[in-house]
């Protein structure tokens, strides 16, 4: 197989995972805007994830939210899925919208508070055996605002006890995805704030623990690459939350805020073999003011044109100029990869496997975004907040 075959049989085999919440209305902390077409139920949001996969042929599955994706037949809905040419895939737990969270879940000074979220992770875990989705993922809003507010050790006792009898629940095949984050919406501690408390839950639990990196999620500067480097390196990475951020976690389109720091993240998949099954490439975005579905094609492209960027990179170059102490050569080689437009690749990564090769032209055409601003009229739109 030649260079550019190799590359086309990777990009042909890439999956981007996109998020249910993701086509629902969403906003700031102080309005939350709907826009005319938005689902009400989640299979409507299905139906619009498998418009997205038709036209990008790389986004086979989507991640739900419990409770917001609550239903009575969750397997009558992986059929749904399945009949409109797509899967359900990760199972997002929800134990930060509830009064009772005020002073954290599975952290929460008090044990019945602690029962309460524990079993709502049981729950999610049932849930997947009701769909076969393989992740469950975790991501905590529990910390405090002031110190001495809690035991900041004892809150750490908590996270792992609880960890690991929802960890002792998962089937063979299944996965704990432990998600972090820098801070918000606790400002003093955060019990799961960076890539090392993750990892290190992670590693006493067992291999079917792997850490989450949302690349909102850390302060100003963090060498995101890094993380992923080492994670790939230690067998911890299980997957992305992919977004951009100008500030803190603003959950915008990826790509769209330091497309070259995408590309390096990129790169240092493709170089430390993530490009696989095992790592999971998720959006987790809030589309406010843009279009759905047109922006989730959009980010599926922004994730394909990065991952075709890293995997045009000449490894034996680069190799060669860092064994050589080469500073400037070594600087070339990247940034030549990331300089090249890989568009008219993708063009034809397309068209040979049968899709058109302009995504959002495609959509465009199709009517559908008409179509769901005339069906979808009454009741009850998907989203969160108020």
């Amino acid at each position: 197989m030649t260079e550019l075959a190799a590359v086309k049989a990777a990009l042909k085999t890439q999956a981007v995972e996109t998020p249910s919440w993701a086509y629902g209305n969403s906003g700031t902390r102080f309005k939350v805007f709907a826009q005319a077409g938005v689902p009400r139920t989640p299979q409507e949001k299905l139906d619009d994830a498998a418009k997205v996969h038709e036209y990008t042929g790389v986004a086979p599955t989507v991640a739900l939210h419990i409770p917001w994706d609550r239903v009575d037949d969750y397997a009558a809905l992986a059929r749904h899925a399945e009949e409109r040419g797509v899967r359900l895939g990760a199972i997002n737990s929800n134990t930060f919208q509830d009064d009772d969270y005020k002073l954290g879940s599975i952290c929460h000074p008090d044990a019945g508070v602690r029962r309460k979220a524990v079993d709502h992770l049981l729950e999610c875990v049932d849930i997947m055996d009701a769909t076969g989705s393989r992740d469950l993922k975790l991501w905590f809003a529990d910390g405090t605002n002031y110190p001495g507010q809690d035991d900041v050790r004892g809150r750490q006792d908590r996270l792992a006890e609880g960890l690991a009898e929802v960890y002792g629940r998962l089937g063979e095949d299944q996965r704990m995805l432990l998600e972090y984050k820098l801070f918000e919406p606790a400002f003093y501690t955060t019990d799961v704030p960076d890539w090392g408390t993750a990892y290190a839950h992670c590693l006493k639990l067992g291999p079917k623990a792997q850490v989450v990196v949302d690349t909102g999620h850390h302060a100003p500067g963090t060498n995101i690459e890094f993380i992923v480097a080492t994670l790939l390196r230690e067998g911890r990475l299980g997957g992305f939350d992919f977004n951009s951020r100008f500030y803190a976690d603003d959950d915008l389109m990826v790509g769209a805020a330091d497309p070259f720091q995408l590309f390096r993240i990129m790169y240092e998949v493709v170089r430390g073999g993530g490009l696989t099954s095992q790592v999971a490439f998720m959006l987790d975005q809030c589309h406010n003011i843009e279009a759905k579905i047109p922006a989730i094609i959009r980010s599926v492209m922004n994730v394909q044109e990065a991952t075709a960027k890293a995997l045009l990179v000449d490894r034996a170059a680069l190799a060669e100029a860092q064994s050589s102490g080469d500073v400037l050569g070594a600087n070339a080689v990247l940034m030549d990869a990331y300089n090249t437009d890989v568009r008219p690749l993708l063009r034809e990564v397309r068209e040979e496997m049968g899709l058109d090769p302009e995504p959002l032209a495609a959509y465009a055409r199709s009517g559908w975004a008409e179509k769901i601003v005339a069906e979808r009229v009454g009741g009850q739109q998907a989203g969160w907040g108020a």
